[in-house]
C-alpha cells in the first residue's frame, strides 16, 4: 500500500485499488526486477508527499523523471544536491533571474518549492534508465489525470504552468474558472527560445496569486 501521510491517502484511496493502477503496479515490480528504473522505488510518490492537496498553490507538470544516474527523486525538473542541474533546469533559472532576480543556489533540488506549495508533479512517475519516456504506455497517465481532476475540483485558487505540448495537454482537465492556466514552450535548450523565454510565468503566478494572500516563494536555499 501507498502512504503519502497526508490528505492524498484518502483522495487517491480508490485510485489505488482501481484494476488499472493494480496492473500497472505490477508492471513496475517487473521492471523494477528487470531493468534499472527511476526514480528509486521509494521516491516515485515524492510530489505528492512534499506538497498536500490543501497546500498546493502551483503546479509545475513535467512529462517524465530525468533518466540519468542519480538525477530523478520524485519532484518534476528537480534533481538532488550534488547532480549538476540539466539544461531544462539551467534554462528555468535564467527565466526566474530574468524574470524575478533569482540567484541560482548552487544546486537544482526544487525540494524547497514543493515544501512550500509547488507540487512538482510529473505525467508519468517512472522511467527506464537512459530511455526517456519509456513507462508512457503502463497507465500513469491515468493516475496523475486524477491527480489534476482532484486539484481541478478544488475550490481554492490555483496556477498550473504548463511547458510543452505534452503539458499543454492536460489543460482540458481544468475547467474551474477560478484557476489560472499558464502555458509556454518547453524548458528544453531545443525549444525554450520558441516562448519559453520571456513567459514570465513566476511573476505572474505571484500577481495572480496575490490576490489571496498565497503568493510563492520561488527561493531556494544554498
Amino acid at each position: 500500500m501507498v502512504q503519502l501521510g497526508n490528505e492524498w491517502d484518502a483522495l487517491l484511496a480508490d485510485e489505488f485499488q482501481k484494476p488499472y493502477y493494480l496492473e500497472l503496479r505490477s508492471q513496475l515490480a517487473q521492471e523494477y526486477r528487470t531493468h534499472t528504473v527511476y526514480p528509486p522505488m521509494e521516491d516515485i510518490f515524492n510530489a505528492l508527499r512534499y506538497t498536500s492537496y490543501s497546500d498546493v498553490r502551483a503546479v509545475i507538470l513535467g512529462q517524465d523523471p530525468y533518466h540519468g544516474r542519480g538525477q530523478a527523486h520524485g519532484l518534476s525538473f528537480s534533481v538532488q544536491k550534488g547532480i549538476a542541474p540539466p539544461p531544462s533546469l539551467q534554462n528555468i533559472f535564467q527565466e526566474l533571474r530574468a524574470d524575478i532576480g533569482f540567484v541560482p543556489p548552487g544546486h537544482g533540488c526544487l525540494a524547497d518549492w514543493a515544501q512550500h506549495g509547488v507540487l512538482l508533479l510529473n505525467a508519468t512517475l517512472t522511467v527506464r534508465a537512459g530511455q526517456a519516456n519509456s513507462h508512457r504506455g503502463l497507465g500513469w497517465t491515468s493516475f496523475t489525470d486524477r491527480v489534476i481532476e482532484l486539484l481541478n475540483e478544488r475550490e481554492e485558487p490555483m496556477v498550473f504552468l504548463l511547458w510543452g505540448a505534452y503539458a499543454k495537454a492536460k489543460a482540458q482537465l481544468i475547467s474551474n474558472a477560478q484557476h489560472l492556466v499558464l502555458t509556454a514552450a518547453h524548458p528544453s535548450p531545443f525549444s525554450a527560445d520558441n516562448g519559453f523565454f520571456g513567459c514570465r510565468h513566476f511573476s505572474k503566478t505571484n500577481a495572480f496569486l496575490a490576490r489571496f494572500g498565497k503568493e510563492v516563494d520561488w527561493t531556494l536555499r544554498p
